[in-house]
């Protein structure tokens, strides 16, 4: 297999992942789930991340992440993922969504309203959330790094995009 096409694999449990909270929020069962991650609590009197940054998104993210791995790992025996692909997937959607997480926190501290875009930090927080909480487990070649920020980057606006368009989101970037 490719390389390239393997590193881009690598990454799309952390794609996913990052997709996953909108979605999550559609389930009738689920979007019941509305405990913020900060539970509501301040600083400097402004909220840590807002309403928008739930546990049900942190939650369902995470086991996406983890269960696209596992699928990936089973259609692809020449993976880079050989051993435990569900926790290597789950701490790859996990990190993408504590870096979105750490992103808010920003964008809050900022005086951005919630979904205000923060334009190209909003696109990359989930990017290099997921690279850095994978990077002590699995060292990735730099050119592999390089291509998923690359890559995922331009994925995440056309994924944003037709979000935008079939109405899971407010604006188009």
């Amino acid at each position: 297999m490719n390389d390239y096409i393997a590193a881009l694999l690598f990454f799309l449990p952390a794609g996913l992942a990052n997709m996953t909270p909108p979605l999550a929020n559609k389930i009738p069962i689920l979007n019941q789930w509305k405990t913020p991650l900060d539970f509501g609590k301040t600083w400097r009197g402004k909220r840590l991340f807002g309403n928008n940054k739930t546990w049900r998104g942190l939650v369902s993210g995470t086991i996406v992440g983890g269960v696209t791995a596992m699928i990936i790992s089973k259609l692809n025996t020449n993976t880079v993922v050989t051993l435990a692909p569900f926790l290597v997937g789950s701490l790859l959607g996990l990190g993408a969504l504590m870096g979105d997480a750490v992103e808010s926190f920003f964008k809050r501290q900022r005086g951005f309203k919630p979904g205000q875009s923060w334009f190209p930090f909003d696109q990359i927080d989930y990017i290099l959330g997921g690279l850095l909480i994978i990077a002590p487990v699995i060292r990735l070649p730099l050119w592999a790094g390089f291509t998923i920020a690359i890559v995922y980057f331009g994925l995440h606006l056309l994924t944003a995009y037709l979000g935008y368009l079939l109405k899971l989101k407010d604006s188009p970037i």
